[in-house]
């Protein structure tokens, strides 16, 4: 089978609308929900073509949850893996504009989130890499290492030099 497009996202349904259906789910890692023409294998064993259309306005990136096909007795669903991830809480915008000056000249892929977030703070999240720890470390600035489902994928900034 080959799906082009997402029809919806399992977290947007009630749970009298999943009643009865029969779940299966394709596990992507973060790094594969933007790719748009990919093979993919359901966690029941059948596998899926994905040639996903371009979006206007948006990067069109697959989400947890995202529908890729729905009948009347089951679906298919994205489930996303956990990535290995800093999160980094810096106490001050020095400490802040420090850390992520440090960062964006290895071009480091960063999520930012505020404090109304899963995170309950104002952070930085980039995927772990030892030479990181070491950099953190050696600027005193507090972080934790986590496995979390990120909602989009990590991606470099658009820009030019």
């Amino acid at each position: 089978m080959i799906v082009d497009s997402v029809i919806g996202n399992i977290f947007d349904m009630t749970t009298t609308e999943l009643d009865g259906l029969h779940l299966e789910k394709v596990l992507l890692a973060g790094a594969d929900l933007s790719k748009r023409i990919q093979r993919v294998q359901t966690d029941h064993g059948n596998e899926l073509g994905l040639r996903l259309r371009s979006t206007a306005g948006g990067a069109g990136d697959l989400r947890d949850g995202d529908i890729l096909f729905r009948d009347a007795t089951s679906l298919i669903v994205v489930s996303v893996l956990p990535t290995d991830v800093l999160v980094i809480a810096p106490t001050t915008i020095l400490a802040m504009g420090t850390v992520a000056h440090q960062l964006g000249n290895r071009h480091l892929q960063a999520q930012f989130f505020g404090a109304d977030s899963s995170y309950g703070a104002e952070v930085m999240v980039v995927p772990y890499d030892h030479t990181v720890v070491q950099l953190l470390d050696q600027l005193k600035m507090p972080y934790t290492r986590q496995e979390r489902i990120m909602a989009a994928p990590f991606r470099h900034a658009e820009h030019t030099h």
